[in-house]
C-alpha cells in the first residue's frame, strides 16, 4: 500500500511540476520528486527482500511471474492483497478481484451485466498486466480479439481478460504450475 501511496504523490508532484512558472518551484518540486523516487525504491527493495527471505512466498511470486504482463510489482500486489489466492474458485477469485460480472434483472426487465466491488488496488495492478498480455501473451490476445470480433466493447473484452487471467492465476497457484498456454486446437 505505501508503494501505491508514494506512486501517487509521485504522480501529483509530477502534475505539479509541469504547471510551476518560477525556477524556485521548480527546484522544489525536483527535491520532493527525487526523495519520492527514492522512497518507492526503497520499498520495492524491501518487499523483494521478503520475498526472498520467505520460501513459500518467493515461490508463488515467481509462479505467478510466468505469466506474461504479470512483474514484481504485480505479483507483490497480488500476493500482498489477495493471500486467499488458490485456495478459491476461479468465480470466488473473479468476485474478489470484482471482475465477475453480476446481472441486473428485475421482473421483465433485463439490463446489462456490470462488475462492482472488490479489490481495487488488486484490479488496478492486473488491469496494466492485463493490457501488456493481451498485446504480447499469444493465448490472451487470441481470446481479446475474439471477443472484440464478436461485437463486444474493447473495455468489456479487456474486463473479460482481467477475469481470465485471475482465474488462470488461482489455478496456477493452487496446482503450484507455472504458466503454460493450452495447446492450439487442431483441425
Amino acid at each position: 500500500m505505501r508503494r501505491q501511496q508514494l506512486t501517487a504523490m509521485l504522480t501529483a508532484e509530477r502534475n505539479r511540476l509541469q504547471q510551476a512558472h518560477s525556477a524556485a518551484n521548480r527546484r522544489g518540486i525536483q527535491t520532493v520528486i527525487r526523495f519520492l523516487e527514492r522512497q518507492r525504491q526503497a520499498i520495492a527493495e524491501a518487499i523483494e527482500k521478503h520475498l526472498r527471505a520467505n520460501a513459500s512466498l518467493h515461490e508463488v511470486s515467481e509462479l505467478l511471474q510466468t505469466v506474461t504482463g504479470v512483474r514484481a510489482v504485480v505479483a507483490g500486489t497480488v500476493l500482498a492483497l489477495l493471500p486467499e489466492l488458490g485456495r478459491l474458485s476461479g468465480r470466488q477469485a473473479a468476485a474478489l478481484v470484482g471482475v465477475a460480472p453480476y446481472d441486473r434483472k428485475s421482473g421483465d426487465w433485463d439490463g446489462r451485466s456490470h462488475i462492482f466491488g472488490g479489490r481495487t488496488e488488486v484490479r488496478c495492478a492486473l488491469y496494466m498486466a492485463t493490457l501488456s498480455a493481451v498485446r504480447w501473451d499469444p493465448y490472451l490476445r487470441a481470446f481479446y480479439q475474439r471477443l472484440i470480433k464478436r461485437g463486444k466493447e474493447k473495455k468489456v473484452a479487456l474486463t473479460a481478460c482481467i477475469r481470465k487471467l485471475v482465474v488462470m492465476l488461482n489455478a496456477m497457484v493452487k496446482t503450484r504450475t507455472p504458466w503454460s498456454p493450452p495447446c492450439p486446437n487442431l483441425e
